[in-house]
């Protein structure tokens, strides 16, 4: 998905094997992703798709319009699940990634320039976890049950 404020920037659906530059849009202050080779078109994640980055994936300790006066941090990992936060928020920012040690980062966050391949997208989007309780949940559903012993 592309986040609310990317609705008015060309955009197209991301497709495994997709690399992908973190970005932010000319007339947005949004910041997403765009595929190599098409730096004006955002490249929409459904939540579930999984990215691999180049480096371990640096962003924006600030707030969102204002530049990063508090620096820049970074995230020791190299992958990440797209997802989406705060959904009860209509004008906030909802794009994020997860990363394998539980920290979320707002996509509009990402520090421009960063490279990521994209891995998987996930195989029933309606059924796709969007929130950490539906991600939870969806864990906890996959893991094999035990079965009962019948004598």
């Amino acid at each position: 998905m592309c986040d609310y404020s990317l609705h008015h920037v060309a955009s197209r659906p991301a497709k495994v094997g997709d690399k992908v530059t973190s970005t932010t849009f000319d007339n947005s202050v949004t910041g997403g992703f765009a595929a190599t080779g098409e730096p004006d078109v955002a490249v929409c994640m459904r939540p579930g798709t999984e990215l691999a980055f180049d480096q371990d994936v640096v962003y924006s300790r600030g707030f969102g319009l204002i530049p990063p006066r508090f620096g820049y941090a970074s995230v020791p990992h190299r992958v990440a699940r797209f997802r989406q936060v705060d959904l009860d928020r209509p004008y906030s920012h909802h794009d994020a990634l997860e990363f394998p040690n539980g920290q979320v980062v707002l996509v509009t966050m990402l520090r421009s320039g960063q490279s990521a391949t994209v891995l998987q997208l996930p195989a029933d989007h309606e059924h796709a976890p969007t929130t950490e309780a539906e991600h939870r949940s969806s864990e906890t559903e996959a893991a094999p049950q035990a079965q009962p012993i019948v004598a």
